[in-house]
């Protein structure tokens, strides 16, 4: 998976006992209503967020993972590459796998000759 958008935070390297080492940034994507999205890199791959600046135009690609503990279910955005320079060329990208379905077709299920006639809608 990826994602676009401008650098908003980068954290600084957290180092637990067992010598297990992460680092986060948060990355605003460039959408209509932008989403602040924290990403976590993992061991070597801290060093990675050395290259990068408040304000950079970025695109992260990710694994989302999930795990349970102690009955909690915890999600993790796993940034495993980030390209600097992306944002801008896709102002509204959003998160989208590369083996995603197409797109549904623009039929609504209204227009099929269904008892629903105009803003019945309760919203």
């Amino acid at each position: 998976m990826e994602l676009a958008g401008k650098v908003k935070v980068i954290f600084d390297k957290q180092t637990f006992g067992s010598g297990f080492e992460k680092r986060e940034i948060v990355v605003t994507t460039a959408e209509q209503y932008p989403q602040d999205i924290k990403f976590e890199v993992y061991k070597e791959k801290c060093d990675m967020l050395n290259n990068f600046n408040v304000n950079d135009d970025v695109t992260v690609h990710f694994n989302l993972r999930g795990n349970e503990y102690n009955g909690k279910y915890f999600v993790n955005l796993n940034a495993w590459k980030i390209d600097k320079g992306s944002a801008a060329a896709a102002p509204n990208a959003n998160v989208v796998p590369d083996n995603a379905a197409p797109l549904p077709s623009s039929e609504s299920p209204f227009d099929s000759g269904s008892d629903f006639e105009g803003d019945d809608l309760p919203f």
